[in-house]
């Protein structure tokens, strides 16, 4: 009889060459390789497992736990078999399962690293942040070189703000994988959240070196300079973020709040409205768009913005008080207060709410309310200088100098005023040290008026024995020239003489201890210049008239600028007949420019007034001066001329309140706003009295 050969196939053999197509990616060809075995024999625990382990590399999660389990069911002694079925249901967020899979794992191989460094990753996902950690742990334990457990136990630890540990953890990680990118920027995240912000920076650049399109490595470079306040460094981070990943709304966000830093504040709002396409309920954005709007002073639109951030999330604190800022700008004042107390009620530790809420009760005249809101902004943030400066405005105002005066010298710690400060290897003069014998250099540090109002204090610091060197702005040399009390007349910019001594101008009340019974006010401290004097009465001609100066606006840079000053056509029907009226202000704004040529009853010299040397002599030449809160208004008191000042509901400190007169300048008569915005009742009185001259 002849042998019977077949071509049976051999399962051992077919599991080797599908093994061989999976090892190689061939996922199909191995996928129908293992089902050939199991078509053959159904218990094959091998094929089952190997062909899970396919779905779950397709995606299959389901398909991978029905097929593993089988292969367990089968042959329940192998760890990987648990490992495995432990990753496909934690795919699937069946995440107690998954770790139960693990654990019998650990129960069947207990030095079974990966099992260890899987079950970390599920707990980590289960927010058991200290379980996920001793896992890690343990993995790492068993295989130092488990680079994943390294790193994962960094992000753990990270959760747990455990920082300098997760710190020491992702320096293992890159130590075993120096080149993987997303170690560093987790290391960079950890130095970030430990306010080492320059190694953060390291750190990112680090990451983005060796992965040049990770975009929120860039992103978050750029968070560090900002809050590092390198702005320019900033933007371009956030811009190389943007330009990996154009639709990123954190990042235009963001770069809208670096813009709004840089004062471009068009661009910034262009940056915001790009987040808010990107992601339309974006509230930040919103938020920050309204802070660039209310930098262009577009207050309504501001409001707007910040409406429907708070719309979008009504727990947002910092857009209730940035619209409580802008409907401030609006003088919208009780809504303005409105919005601050419930950004208050939300956050009661929220101190700039407070400090806002006081500068909106400082304009209403709540002047107890004010300095309780300071107050608590002040024992919320020890460093807040804004809130003790506001605070001495409010006390100064009132009259309150002993306590207003040491705190006005916050001024200098505030962002405006920071970068004006002067710093001399000299020591400031604080009225202690002896002057006898000493050069003392007084400089200039706000505007003009403020310069005319406290050079008063020139004469005492000479009357003490000191050699006085006034630092003056070029426009007011001429004027100064021969001021009582001053060796030396230096305009800024010019090189300094030999000192001893330094005081800014502003500083000088706190200095002599002024209180308001102390006040020094000669009759007239600045003189006009003869010569001039005389050539500006030959281009006046014959005085047939009383002579009035007019000065009915200030700077339109003045923060203030909306409350001090008016338009000329408010004023006119309220000027009578009997006066010649001459116009004071070199500069006229261009509504008030076609006023003056529509009406020719006031005489109108601005251009040809050269520096204050020339309105000094012009103040001197006439029998009034009436001006809003401005340098003319000082110019024209410390000559000693009368002036009739006209003030908003809320003065400047220096005016003081519910007087008529001024304890600086013996000539003035002060005409207050009875409510804010009412210059009406103003003008009324100013018409009174003139028509009784």
């Amino acid at each position: 009889m002849q042998p019977i050969f077949t071509n049976r196939p051999n399962p051992q053999a077919m599991l080797s060459q599908a093994m061989a197509h999976h090892q190689r990616g061939q996922l199909q060809h191995a996928k129908a390789g293992y089902e050939a075995i199991l078509a053959m024999q159904p218990q094959h625990y091998q094929a089952l497992h190997l062909l899970g382990l396919v779905a779950a590399q397709t995606g299959d999660h389901p398909a991978a736990v029905e097929l593993i389990g089988k292969a367990i069911d089968l042959f329940p002694n192998n760890a990987d078999f648990f490992v495995n079925r432990g990753n496909a249901l934690r795919a699937l967020k069946q995440l107690d399962a998954a770790v139960a899979s693990y654990d019998q794992a650990i129960a069947l191989q207990p030095q079974h690293a990966e099992a260890y460094a899987n079950r970390g990753v599920a707990l980590q996902e289960l927010q058991q942040f200290e379980a996920a950690v001793a896992s890690y742990s343990k993995a790492i334990a068993i295989n130092p070189k488990h680079v994943g457990a390294c790193s994962n136990r960094g992000l753990a630890l990270h959760r747990l703000n455990r920082l300098e540990a997760a710190l020491t953890s992702y320096d293992q990680a890159i130590a075993l994988s120096p080149g993987f990118s997303e170690f560093h920027f987790f290391r960079a995240n950890v130095l970030h959240a430990l306010q080492r912000r320059e190694a953060a920076i390291a750190s990112y650049d680090q990451a983005i070196a060796l992965r040049p399109d990770h975009a929120q490595a860039c992103f978050n470079r750029g968070f560090a300079l900002q809050e590092l306040q390198q702005w320019d460094a900033a933007l371009a981070s956030y811009e190389r973020a943007i330009a990996i990943h154009p639709a990123y709304a954190e990042a235009h966000c963001n770069r809208g709040a670096v813009l709004l830093e840089l004062k471009r504040f068009d661009a910034a709002v262009a940056s915001c409205d790009q987040a808010i396409v990107t992601k339309p309920d974006y509230a930040e954005a919103h938020c920050n768009r309204g802070a660039a709007l209310h930098g262009l002073q577009q207050w309504e639109a501001a409001v707007a913005s910040l409406d429907t951030a708070i719309a979008l999330k009504p727990d947002y604190v910092k857009a209730h008080t940035n619209r409580g800022v802008a409907l401030h700008e609006l003088q919208q004042l009780d809504a303005a207060l409105a919005s601050f107390d419930q950004a208050i009620a939300l956050q009661p530790a929220y101190a700039q709410a407070h400090a806002c809420r006081g500068l909106t009760q400082h304009a209403r005249g709540q002047w107890d309310a004010a300095l309780a809101s300071f107050d608590a902004a002040i024992a919320l943030d020890a460093d807040d200088a804004q809130s003790r400066f506001n605070k001495s405005l409010t006390l100064l105002l009132n009259g309150d100098f002993a306590n207003g005066m040491p705190l006005y010298e916050w001024r200098w710690e505030t962002e405006k005023s920071k970068p004006r400060k002067r710093h001399f290897a000299q020591a400031q003069w604080t009225g202690t040290e002896p002057l006898h014998g000493k050069t003392i250099l007084l400089h200039s540090e706000q505007g003009l008026g403020d310069t005319i109002q406290f050079a008063r204090y020139a004469k005492l610091l000479a009357d003490r024995g000191a050699g006085v060197v006034l630092e003056v702005p070029a426009q007011l040399s001429g004027l100064f020239q021969g001021l009582d009390g001053v060796k030396a007349l230096i305009v800024k910019g010019a090189s300094l003489p030999t000192f001893d001594l330094h005081s800014p101008l502003l500083s000088l009340p706190l200095a002599f201890n002024t209180g308001l019974a102390s006040i020094p006010n000669p009759q007239a401290y600045v003189h006009s210049d003869a010569q001039k004097v005389q050539q500006w009465s030959e281009r006046l001609g014959p005085k047939t008239r009383p002579r009035v100066g007019l000065v009915w606006s200030g700077s339109a840079e003045h923060a203030n600028d909306h409350n001090r000053s008016i338009a000329l056509s408010a004023l006119l029907p309220y000027l009578p007949d009997a006066f010649e009226y001459v116009s004071l202000q070199k500069e006229v704004r261009a509504a008030d420019q076609a006023t003056l040529a529509a009406h020719g009853q006031i005489r109108n010299f601005g251009d040809q007034l050269q520096d204050f040397s020339d309105t000094a002599a012009l103040c001197d030449l006439m029998d009034l001066v009436i001006s809003v809160d401005t340098s003319v208004a000082h110019l024209s008191a410390a000559l000693g001329k009368p002036t009739w000042i006209l003030l908003p509901f809320v003065p400047d400190w220096r005016w003081l309140l519910e007087r008529e007169d001024s304890p600086w300048y013996p000539s003035v008569k002060l005409y207050r706003q009875q409510a804010d915005g009412d210059w009406g009742a103003v003008f009324d009185r100013v018409r009174a009295d003139l028509s009784s001259l």
